[in-house]
Parts: structure tokens; C-alpha cells; sequence
């Protein structure tokens, strides 16, 4: 990574918004949590960039600010919101509906969120086929489609005289789509768009619309969507940064904690069985078998990439990975998971690790998209474009150069993250060697 001089980085000031491609549990609570932190009614829990600090220098400095101190990110009460989802309720119907934040709550904020109403969705239900609503664009082509949500892009900044914007997916999980020649060069996918190519799924609508106008995106889901040279080589030309897939909450935060626990004691696993139940709408996207498989995959590359058996044969070779994930309605958002980990030790001792996480999916990763907005629009403003690799820390499949291998470790994540800033404010960064102690 080249040098950044602090000088270069652009101003945090001024309007940014916020487009969330999918209006569901996940985008009310975290447009709602924005709004409760803005009136002292809550904390911002979880989020690295509004809670989280950053050591700069040696341990013997005490320097530990803030990293909303240390970092120029635009404030809170500068995120404005905008929208698409196939239901057309506001941010405030869905959240009564989705029952994840307290009523008491939702109705604090109402005068907010009641006016956040989406506009219609790209929407293709042979890439989503649990789902379905009559909130969609409708046109002759991708190409139309993509240029529809230009416009509404558009006419939202001009609107909420905005400065900047960043695109964060929040809709469901496609089916699973293989890379294709329609993929590989800009060329061509803008070709299949004007051809309607069966390949480009609706995320890549989005997300080719954003980046063409230098828009920041995430990818919140284990879609292909911007991990294709197309829409790489695209960010790369708009000086625009891109992040993904896959937002990393519960099960898949569990393991990669766990996971690099056990490697670095050197304890073998045998077999590791993670089993899931959910009923929200994600949980009823993945109850079809071509959706669930795009998510399988985000969730079983985790432990290969981090154990990595082809380096310790002996120890995880013959590993056993299986997921489940259950649709379960009455569960709504409260997850839960299992897991059961058989494990051994000394002289190859057989040992078992349980546990189990009862948490609320959409809590989790409100605040992963509150700082996937706040670090894209600082990579922009400090110059950066294509993979933002430091960013992996957020996500269960992270998006890396063709031809590395991913980082799944949690601890490694967070650092690279840390050193990232350091390097981009002019901070030395950390090896936490600590040699010059003992001299």
C-alpha cells in the first residue's frame, strides 16, 4: 500500500447519504439506532469506529483515543437515509413489524423513520425465490434497470443536498452464481446488461450503478456481486473503494474466535457441526436449497482458510465441517445456534467443545453497516480504490486480490484494520514485538 500523507485526506465534512439496497430487519435497526445514539436514547454498541480505541505508539505513551478521534469520520447527524426494497412499508412499518427494537423505542423515533419510505426494488425472483412483493422496477433491459437506480440515486442527492454517498447491500442472499465471461471485463458486462445476461443478478445492478458514479459499496451478503473483475476493474477507473461479503455476525464471528484459539495451542479438530434456526426474511430466503448454497459456502470457507490443513496435516486434514441453517417462523430474529466441536489433545486424547449463541442477527450487524459507511466514505476521502482488504474484519468471506488467500482470522483482521488507519494518518504501525522494553 502506497504512503498517504494526512494532508491529502479530504474533509468529513458535510450531508452523506446512505443507500441501503433492501429495506428489511437489518437497514431499520440500524437507521433507527443511528437516530436513538442522536437523541441520548441509546449507545452504539458493537461499533468499532463510535466505541472502539486504537494504541498509537509504545505501550509507555498511554496514546489511546477514540478512533472517531483519531480519524476524520463523518458525524452521526450527517448520515441521511435512503432505500429500495419489492415491500413498499417505511423504515418505521418494517420495524414494527420485524420486532427487533423495543415498540417503546421505535416510537420514540418515529417522527424520524416514518418519512424513510422505499423506492421500488430491482427485483428477480429466479436469483431470490422465497420472496416476492410489487414494489419493483420494471424495464426492458439490466441496463434500463441500472440506469433507473442511477436516477434515484440522483435525484435523492440533489433532494437532501447531499456531498457524498456510500452504498451498503442489505437485501437477501441470491442464489449462488458462478463467475462467467459476462464477469470479466467491463465491456462485456455492460454488454450483458443491454443482452439481459441471466448471470447479472440484481446486486450487481446496484452495485454497478453506485460504482459507476465512484459510489463506496459493501456487499452485507455472500452474493458474487463486485467480486468479479467487471465491477473491480470499474472501481479501480472511479476511484472508488469496495468492500465484502457477507456481513460476519454470530455463528461465523464465533468461529473465527474459537478457530484461532485451538490452531494456536496446536489442538487437532476431528469434526465441527454448526447448526442454525431463524425466521426472519433471511431465514426464509435461505430455506431454499440455491440460496442457502451461496451461503454455505461463505460459512464453510471460514475454517479451512484459517486451520489450513494442507499446513497441519495432522491436525485438521480429515476435518468434518457441516452447516445447517433452519427456517424456524417463530424464532423472527432471535438466532441460535449450535455448535459442537470434537477436538483432541495430548497423545490425540479426544475432547468436546460445545456452545451455544442466542443472539439477534439484525443487532449484530447494525453496527457493522454504521461502520462500513463511516471507513468507505474515509477510504474514498483519503484516495483509496478497488478491495479494501483491511475491511475484512466485517465480513464471513471477505473479498481479496485474485490469487490470495483470505484472512479469516478475527485478531489478524482487527489488526490489519488498526494498522490501516495508523499507516493512513501517518501513525507508525504496530508489531507488537515489544522488544525495545527489554534492551
Amino acid at each position: 500500500m502506497a504512503a498517504v500523507s494526512k494532508s491529502v485526506i479530504k474533509s468529513a465534512t458535510g450531508r452523506v447519504g446512505v443507500l441501503l439496497p433492501g429495506l428489511g430487519a437489518v437497514s431499520t435497526t440500524f437507521i433507527i439506532g443511528v437516530k436513538a445514539v442522536l437523541r441520548g436514547l441509546g449507545q452504539p454498541i458493537g461499533s468499532l469506529t463510535q466505541m472502539g480505541t486504537i494504541r498509537l505508539g509504545k505501550r509507555t505513551e498511554n496514546r489511546r483515543p477514540l478512533i472517531q478521534e483519531f480519524v476524520p469520520l463523518a458525524k452521526l447527524e450527517e448520515l441521511h437515509f435512503g432505500a429500495w426494497d419489492i415491500f413498499p412499508q417505511s423504515c418505521y412499518e418494517v420495524a414494527k413489524n420485524s420486532s427487533v427494537i423495543f415498540k417503546e423505542l421505535i416510537e420514540e423515533v418515529k417522527e424520524d423513520i416514518d418519512a424513510i419510505r422505499p423506492w421500488p426494488a430491482v427485483f428477480d425472483n429466479s436469483f431470490v425465490k422465497n420472496l416476492d412483493g410489487e414494489h419493483k422496477k420494471s424495464a426492458k433491459s439490466k441496463w434500463d434497470l441500472a440506469r433507473m437506480v442511477g436516477e434515484d440515486i440522483d435525484r435523492f442527492k440533489q433532494e437532501k443536498n447531499l456531498d457524498r454517498l456510500v452504498m451498503v447491500w442489505c437485501g437477501s442472499t441470491e442464489v449462488l452464481t458462478q463467475r462467467q465471461a459476462v464477469h470479466e471485463s467491463i465491456a462485456a458486462f455492460e454488454k450483458g446488461l443491454r443482452e439481459n445476461h441471466p448471470a447479472i443478478a440484481p446486486s450487481m445492478i446496484y452495485a454497478y450503478a453506485a460504482i459507476k458514479r465512484g459510489i463506496p459499496y459493501a456487499n452485507g451478503a455472500p452474493n458474487l456481486t463486485a467480486d468479479i473483475p467487471a465491477l473491480i476493474e470499474l472501481a479501480k477507473e472511479h476511484q472508488t473503494p469496495v468492500a465484502g461479503k457477507d456481513f460476519k455476525t454470530g455463528q461465523t464471528l464465533m468461529k473465527t474466535v474459537i478457530a484461532p484459539g485451538l490452531k494456536s495451542r496446536l489442538l487437532g479438530i476431528h469434526g465441527w457441526f454448526s447448526s442454525n434456526i431463524l425466521g426472519n426474511r433471511d431465514g426464509e430466503v435461505l430455506d431454499d436449497p440455491d440460496s442457502f448454497k451461496t451461503k454455505e459456502e461463505s460459512k464453510l470457507g471460514v475454517l479451512e482458510h484459517i486451520l489450513e490443513p494442507q499446513v497441519n496435516p495432522k491436525l485438521y486434514k480429515d476435518l468434518y465441517h457441516k452447516v445447517r441453517i433452519n427456517y424456524y417462523p417463530p424464532r423472527g430474529d432471535n438466532k441460535e445456534s449450535w455448535d459442537n466441536i470434537d477436538l483432541f489433545g495430548w497423545l490425540g486424547y479426544n475432547m468436546q467443545l460445545k456452545f451455544n449463541f442466542l443472539c439477534k442477527d439484525s443487532i449484530l450487524a447494525a453496527p457493522i453497516v454504521l461502520d462500513l459507511v463511516l471507513l468507505l466514505d474515509f477510504a474514498k476521502r483519503a484516495g483509496m480504490r478497488g478491495i479494501q482488504e483491511w475491511l475484512s474484519f466485517f465480513f464471513k468471506s471477505p473479498m481479496v486480490a485474485e490469487g490470495l488467500k483470505p484472512e479469516h482470522d478475527l485478531f489478524i483482521q482487527q489488526m490489519k484494520l488498526k494498522n490501516t488507519l495508523r499507516h493512513l494518518m501517518g501513525e507508525t504501525p504496530l508489531t507488537h514485538l515489544g522488544l525495545e522494553y527489554y534492551d
